[in-house]
């Protein structure tokens, strides 16, 4: 029996944002296994210059990501969607083991199959750094609060 991750392509506007909503919500959890059942067994990426394909080599993907990025809060947003694919663009900030911090800005092109799995992604991201005070993601770690300000509302 194949697992499914509404919402279910066709995606409608409440749809794809519900599904935005969703991944940005795994993310923040920074836990890479529950990452890593959003997407097909056999999914491909594309991050950056990295070439990653099938969950176990997300999940070690997302292990390493986020013993380099800590204090990790990201902000997806829709940019737009058609039938089984999405555009999204996010913010998320960081800090090194040295205490430097970052901004990393960019956009993904995702493509779902039936059951709602991302069967491939692709990333392009930059990073820019930033001063501990110039930091705007501030919520404790975890779920992005409903009334912390999205992408749009805080100009990026």
């Amino acid at each position: 029996m194949t697992t499914q991750r509404p919402p279910l392509p066709p995606f409608d506007l409440e749809s794809a944002r519900e599904k935005v909503r969703l991944a940005e919500d795994g993310w923040n959890s920074r836990d890479p296994a529950r990452v890593a059942l959003a997407y097909t067994e056999d999914s491909f990426w594309r991050n950056r210059t990295e070439f990653v394909q099938g969950r176990e080599a997300i999940i070690a993907f997302l292990q390493r990501k986020w013993q380099r990025e800590l204090d990790y809060r990201l902000v997806k947003e829709l940019w737009g969607f058609r039938e089984n694919r999405m555009a999204v663009r996010f913010a998320y900030e960081w800090h090194d083991d040295s205490g430097h911090w970052f901004r990393s800005y960019g956009n993904e092109n995702w493509e779902f199959d039936d059951n709602g799995l991302m069967r491939r992604r692709f990333a392009c991201i930059n990073d820019a750094p930033i001063r501990a005070e110039e930091r705007r993601l501030l919520w404790p770690l975890g779920r992005r609060p409903d009334d912390h300000p999205g992408l749009s509302e805080l100009g990026f």
